[in-house]
């Protein structure tokens, strides 16, 4: 058997003497190591990809985990309790009703889906720029609608939302009818909205008073 030599240097590194033998045998263990890992790597690469559980579970559980009606009550209830604390220390600003739409409700928005459905058949014809620049268009519409709707209840002293249980459902999308009563008004607002998951719920249209706020922009 040959020998390895140890011997420790005055600046404190470590120096390895091997012998010729030995210096033979590293030399096989490094290529047979290299074989090895080539090998398990074409091995790996040819096996089928496994799904992630959690993604199954997510697919099978996701309207119990997250229903539409619920999403939709959320999205509301935290729009119009903003509004509510906005109104009560007399700061809903138009220009902070308008920051109230970005944080609570833009970010719960479909914009391409939005846009696709106002520009119907034509949406396909468009490059990216041009997509691009109508989801802008959409978005800043929308923003100066949601603006107006939410600046019209100068009062809100009390806020009920309630969901209308009969949710339509399509493949990943949902219609979803909402009931909202503002200090007590016996004549309720019914608003509907059409929603689509992808990795959560969001709004593509907003249906008020009976009109499509997207098709409006068609």
């Amino acid at each position: 058997m040959g020998t390895i030599y140890l011997y420790l240097k005055k600046n404190g590194k470590m120096k390895i003497i091997l012998s010729k033998s030995k210096k033979v045998m590293l030399k096989r263990l490094i290529i047979i190591l290299a074989i090895v890992h080539i090998n398990l790597a074409f091995a790996m690469d040819g096996m089928p990809t496994m799904p992630n559980p959690a993604q199954i579970m997510n697919d099978s559980v996701a309207d119990i985990i997250d229903p539409p009606n619920t999403a939709a009550l959320n999205i509301m209830v935290n729009a119009l309790s903003s509004l509510k604390e906005l109104r009560k220390s007399g700061k809903a600003t138009a220009e902070n009703i308008k920051t109230l739409i970005k944080i609570k409700l833009l970010p719960s928005i479909a914009m391409d889906v939005s846009t696709e459905l106002a520009l119907k058949k034509h949406w396909g014809k468009l490059n990216h720029d041009q997509k691009v620049i109508f989801q802008r268009y959409i978005s800043h519409s929308l923003m100066k609608d949601y603006a107006g709707i939410l600046g019209s209840y100068e009062k809100l002293d009390s806020v009920s939302i309630s969901v209308n249980p009969k949710v339509k459902r399509k493949d990943n999308k949902a219609i979803v009818k909402l009931i909202i009563t503002l200090n007590n008004d016996p004549k309720p607002i019914n608003i509907t909205l059409k929603m689509i998951r992808s990795n959560q719920w969001r709004v593509y249209d907003v249906v008020f008073s009976g009109v499509s706020l997207v098709k409006n922009y068609a």
